[in-house]
């Protein structure tokens, strides 16, 4: 028997919403990442996209556990020597708290040409608006399990 495999224009994809509002990080993001990867379909194949477009709402009002608000560290590196720079998550989460679910969603998804294509189907908002109407998204209930 022979293994089949989808082809581009078999694939669809469908829109989801994710509202993260009282939602812990881990838990959205690793919901977020096995959507983009398309895990969650019976055609998953590890070396084509098959994953659907996701759409992230109120980014702004993500929880974290613990003491990860005033000690996690976001680390970048400007190009120049000593250039390191440190953000804190509550500082990043007042200047741009969309980039907080974008960096622990891309940490999930491969680190490969795919990963990066995976990643585009990405839409994050700090907000509860969103200008992805037209796709008819489905709104994606993500339970208590994200909420502790």
């Amino acid at each position: 028997m022979r293994t089949e495999f989808p082809s581009e224009h078999e694939i669809a994809r469908a829109w989801h919403v994710i509202d993260a509002q009282n939602a812990v990080l881990g838990r959205v993001a690793s919901r977020a990442a096995m959507l983009l990867m398309g895990k969650h379909k019976p055609i998953y194949t590890p070396h084509i996209d098959t994953g659907d477009h996701v759409i992230i709402v109120n980014a702004a009002k993500v929880k974290l556990t613990g003491a990860k608000e005033q000690q996690k560290l976001y680390r970048r590196h400007t190009g120049y020597p000593g250039g390191l720079v440190e953000t804190g998550a509550s500082k990043m989460r007042a200047t741009r708290p969309a980039k907080m679910v974008e960096l622990a969603i891309s940490g999930m998804l491969p680190k490969t040409k795919l990963g990066k294509q995976m990643y585009r189907k990405l839409k994050v908002y700090a907000g509860d608006q969103h200008p992805h109407q037209a796709q008819k998204p489905a709104t994606l209930d993500m339970g208590k399990e994200a909420r502790r």
